[in-house]
């Protein structure tokens, strides 16, 4: 067909007949420039492209440096908890008169802050130090295990028997049970009015779930060698029997705790039907009833008995790693109804 258009593939454009010259030029210059432009488009995207790589690298690369600070940061930290604060038993000993500290904070268990093997270490190696004018234990516990209890008290009486230096105990925001039962073993116990002390008793708490599972279908299965061996068992009923039993074993707890704090603290105790009844009171009435020999603060006692000689704390630290390790276990412990080493029976305020 006569009007039919041939589109020349290079410009995109109608192709030129020949001989117009003119009409070709400027069909080849609107070529060039639309390839122009679009290479110019093509270097702009690619311009733009990498911008957006080096972007990505340098955001990459800062959160890689972010990252290996706070790597280096926790890891000084820890370090530092390790190596600073309280001094690892056995380390270097202060220098010149000052009054050793040992701490018993939190629950008195074997694997906690306060076991008796971090507790009698500090007490030792304050003991053995000749520059330490006096043993004070600073007290903050609810209580906990009546075996870890014992042992400390137990140390406590030995060294306060041998004489040569005071053992004295402070008792700060609570004192109480197994708690108490270690401060009865000082020479002489002091607390802030407002302290709680006291508690003195036997407890042990758990649930009976039988009725839960048994609404749900749930058939437990349990094997034993011993008809009583399971009676403990929150799933399994309590026979009276065994109820019957199990009061005697904490009967036989508590005489044990009242005739050690009755050792320790001697005619100064009051003659009270309460006292041993399980019950706490603040430090002011705990002076009254002979539980409590004087209201003070550790930095009081410092001042008005050992005329302000600095304070060395003495508590061994615990590694971080083994108390995360020990938290770790006891937890996946509960979690899986595993044996625990903590006993059943506790000195500790409910």
């Amino acid at each position: 067909m006569a009007d039919e258009r041939n589109d020349d593939p290079w410009t995109g454009g109608e192709e030129v007949p020949p001989g117009d010259e003119t009409r070709r030029e400027g069909k080849e210059e609107a070529g060039a420039d639309w390839r122009e432009r679009r290479q110019w488009q093509q270097w702009r995207l690619m311009e733009r492209w990498m911008e957006g790589v080096l972007v990505e690298q340098r955001r990459a690369r800062r959160w890689k440096l972010f990252f290996r600070f706070v790597f280096a940061g926790l890891l000084l930290a820890l370090v530092w908890a390790v190596f600073s604060g309280v001094r690892q038993a056995g380390g270097p000993t202060p220098a010149g008169p000052h009054v050793a500290v040992v701490r018993v904070e939190g629950a008195i268990d074997a694997e906690g802050r306060a076991s008796a093997e971090r507790i009698i270490e500090g007490v030792r190696q304050a003991w053995r130090n000749p520059d330490a004018r006096a043993v004070v234990l600073d007290i903050n516990s609810p209580g906990g295990s009546p075996v870890q209890s014992q042992r400390v008290y137990a140390e406590l009486r030995r060294l306060v028997a041998q004489g040569g230096k005071p053992v004295v105990a402070v008792i700060e925001d609570i004192g109480a049970s197994g708690a108490y039962y270690i401060a009865s073993a000082a020479g002489r116990i002091y607390a802030a009015p407002a302290s709680l002390v006291g508690s003195i008793g036997v407890i042990h708490a758990g649930f009976g779930l039988q009725g839960a599972i048994d609404k749900l279908g749930v058939e437990r299965r349990v094997f034993t060698a011993g008809e009583n061996k399971d009676f403990l068992d929150p799933f399994a009923p309590v026979t009276p029997e065994q109820r019957e039993f199990w009061q005697q074993v904490l009967d036989t707890t508590h005489r044990q705790f009242i005739d050690a704090v009755k050792a320790g603290r001697g005619d100064r105790l009051a003659d009270d039907p309460r006292l041993f009844s399980g019950l706490v009171w603040t430090g002011e009435q705990a002076m009254s009833l002979g539980l409590v020999d004087e209201l003070a603060s550790l930095e009081q006692l410092d001042r008005e008995r050992f005329d302000g000689l600095p304070l060395e704390d003495y508590t061994p630290s615990l590694d971080p790693f083994t108390r995360l390790s020990r938290q770790f276990g006891r937890v996946a412990a509960e979690w899986l109804g595993l044996p625990s080493t903590r006993s059943p029976v506790r000195y500790q305020a409910y």
